[in-house]
């Protein structure tokens, strides 16, 4: 029994190390070909940091453990919001702009709206996840068009000091690539199979596993970029990793493991799970509008947010053992 979790430990680590790896391999390749840094930005780092969610339920749903993919991909964004974004803004607040309150965050409620209507009748079927996946690449060319229209842009700035920070040559960066993406696939594989082997020798639901220990590693490197940003005093970019982030998961995370294999998902999972992901989104707006206008998330909401991940992970606990 200790060579799961055991496995689980390395996979998780080896997971993050080799995301990271990949994530500058293919930065700085893509800057050698020509590729803006907007574009590295927004879509090669952004593809790598969730690449870990992204692989992890894709190997879930082709072993016939389609259970852990979604509680992967749903937990990941309930441990984004709660967990993640909860601790940034008790270490430092966060600032949000109006333009997120206008832009993002509909678009994410929108979406977690779609989630919820697909769960309803108790399956994700092929045709749903290809609607997903469909949905996924209308907002990546439309959210490209409408960076590449700005003349000056924040992240285009910062990912250019950051290619320049991290110089190397176009070898040594190709070989990152390629062994990044070879321990992402085997460290997720590593993971997956202590992840069932522990559901199975505990009598847990691999949804349960997939929402707690496997959604918690996955979402390592959204916790790591958020708190060096805010850290940076760059609260736009916290809050933009995270918003992406559950973007991510929701359209092509899903969308992936579902094309691979349709899921049956029980009824708990829209009563609870997506009840839970579905309130945390809301709230966000309620604490970035603030009493006048659009404000921050101070230490006090930060709290409260990390209140109720520790509540919700304590209840799915509950439901196992009580």
């Amino acid at each position: 029994m200790i060579l799961p979790f055991v496995a689980v430990l390395f996979g998780l680590a080896l997971l993050v190390w080799s995301a990271d790896r990949f994530v500058e391999g293919s930065a700085v390749t893509a800057r050698y070909f020509g590729m803006p840094p907007l574009l590295i930005g927004m879509v090669v780092v952004g593809f790598g940091t969730s690449a870990p969610e992204m692989v992890v339920s894709a190997i879930s749903a082709s072993q016939g453990n389609p259970g852990i993919a979604l509680g992967n991909a749903y937990g990941s964004n309930i441990t984004n919001i709660a967990l993640i974004l909860g601790l940034t803004a008790l270490i430092s607040p966060i600032a949000v702009h109006s333009q997120v309150l206008r832009k993002e965050l509909p678009i994410l409620t929108a979406i977690t709206a779609l989630a919820a209507w697909q769960v309803w009748d108790g399956e994700i079927s092929r045709l749903d996840a290809l609607v997903l996946l469909g949905l996924f690449a209308g907002l990546l060319a439309w959210t490209i068009w409408q960076g590449m229209q700005k003349k000056a842009d924040a992240l285009a700035g910062e990912m250019a000091q950051e290619l320049a920070l991290r110089a190397m040559p176009l070898r040594r960066a190709v070989v990152w690539l390629g062994v990044g993406l070879f321990f992402l696939v085997a460290s997720s594989r590593i993971l997956v199979w202590g992840a069932v082997e522990i559901a199975h020798a505990f009598g847990v639901g691999d949804m349960v596993i997939g929402l707690t220990i496997v959604a918690i590693g996955t979402s390592l490197p959204e916790l790591a970029s958020s708190l060096i940003a805010t850290r940076k005093g760059e609260h736009d970019i916290a809050l933009g990793n995270i918003l992406g982030s559950n973007l991510f998961n929701t359209l092509a995370v899903v969308g992936i493991a579902g094309t691979i294999q349709p899921m049956t998902v029980g009824p708990e999972v829209f009563s609870r799970d997506i009840m839970v992901m579905a309130a945390l989104t809301v709230s966000l707006f309620v604490v970035g509008y603030g009493i006048r206008g659009p404000g921050r998330i101070n230490r006090l909401e930060g709290a409260v947010l990390l209140a109720c991940y520790l509540g919700y992970t304590a209840y799915l606990v509950s439901t196992v053992f009580g």
